[in-house]
């Protein structure tokens, strides 16, 4: 059986491989499709949007278009679509009444939007047009960050996208100041002979399109599922009493990461139960300084000695509540070592309870055995 050479392109989602024909045939990878949506009304007709479509592009860049072809198209269909000057080629990602959720999500109302036309599905030339398009995308986008470079321009070309038809390509570019770029695309025009399009993007939009994996072993959130980014600041870390270490905060796009506002309401809003305690707790056994909170279990560790971690007494919020309301009447709290005492975790391996020094002890007798 002969094997033909593969060609993984993750940032269309989809592989390509020629067959014995030498034709281009086209594998849709599931995932590698960025911002993926699961169609949980699949199956389910409906009149308003059943010509409508949600087509993907490179990386994270999607469109919605009406399908005015004739021909019977779903999503993993690769089709050519209307563009501006020329068009394009896409892969469908969705459709169907859930394509409703996703243009209000969008802000594009249904009734009054003027979709963009599906032409139909691909063919040979469309394909080969396609993929040398995306063959020249990466000396493109060497050749282009030189010539910035070259020019002085304070911006950084993060990547370029080709469109279907080879006729224009889409340079996405970040910069902290306002930019004059207008030489720089003559200059593009006569090198590339196409048409140019400059795009900002944010830090975060370009860590959406580089895509990786983050320090929980997941891919990015940006390039997954985010398309709305808000501001992330400090203050959400220290409401959830994590270590402000920029080496950890910070996500690949060097700001911090947008996972540390996912939980931020929720602690925030159990800190609203939680006592302020200033000054050390007064009991029989003198004063009981705090050292630790569980915000979320609403428990409180308190110790007798100052600024140390040892022999810490947990105590329920509404104990601890208690306990400031009879020190303001001037009496003292009960001792807190009737409480339960936080014990050091134990070593469990995985096969049983067996010591972690059982080989040390083992070694010694054989020692002693040949002694």
């Amino acid at each position: 059986m002969e094997l033909f050479s593969q060609n993984c392109n993750c940032s269309r989602g989809c592989a390509s491989q020629r067959n014995a024909d030498g034709k281009l045939d086209f594998q849709i990878t599931p995932g590698g499709c960025k911002r993926q949506v699961f169609d949980w009304l699949h199956g389910i007709p409906d009149e308003r949007s059943k010509d409508i479509f949600e087509v993907r592009f490179k990386n994270t860049r999607k469109g919605y278009f009406r399908n005015d072809s004739g021909q019977q198209v779903a999503p993993g269909d690769i089709v050519v679509v209307e563009a501006t000057n020329g068009h394009d080629v896409g892969i469908i990602t969705l459709g169907g009444p859930v394509i409703l959720h996703q243009l209000r999500r969008n802000n594009i109302d249904l009734d009054t939007a003027e979709f963009k036309k599906i032409y139909r599905k691909v063919k040979t030339l469309d394909t080969e047009k396609w993929q040398e398009a995306i063959a020249r995308e990466h000396n493109t986008m060497i050749r282009s960050r030189q010539i910035a470079s070259s020019m002085g321009l304070n911006m950084k070309i993060g990547d370029v996208e080709y469109q279907g038809d080879g006729t224009k390509a889409i340079f996405y570019y970040i910069a902290d100041e306002r930019v004059d770029f207008r030489q720089l695309i003559r200059v593009f025009a006569e090198e590339f002979r196409i048409r140019i399009e400059m795009k900002q993007i944010g830090a975060r939009q370009e860590a959406g399109l580089t895509d990786g994996i983050g320090g929980c072993g997941q891919e990015i959130c940006c390039a997954r599922f985010m398309s709305d980014f808000q501001s992330i600041t400090t203050q959400a870390a220290r409401s959830q009493d994590l270590s402000l270490n920029p080496q950890k905060l910070a996500g690949q796009c060097s700001k911090l990461k947008c996972c540390i506002n996912y939980e931020a309401a929720t602690y925030i809003d159990a800190q609203t139960n939680i006592p302020i305690v200033k000054s050390p707790i007064d009991t029989e056994d003198g004063h009981a300084y705090l050292v630790k909170t569980d915000t979320i279990k609403g428990v409180m560790w308190f110790s007798y000695e100052q600024n140390s971690m040892t022999n810490m007494f947990p105590l329920p919020v509404e104990r601890v509540k208690e306990i400031i309301r009879m020190n303001r009447r001037g009496q003292k709290a009960p001792s807190l070592k009737g409480d339960k005492e936080e014990k050091a975790p134990e070593f469990k391996s995985a096969v049983g309870e067996d010591s972690i020094t059982r080989f040390d002890e083992s070694k010694k007798k054989r020692f002693k055995k040949r002694r």
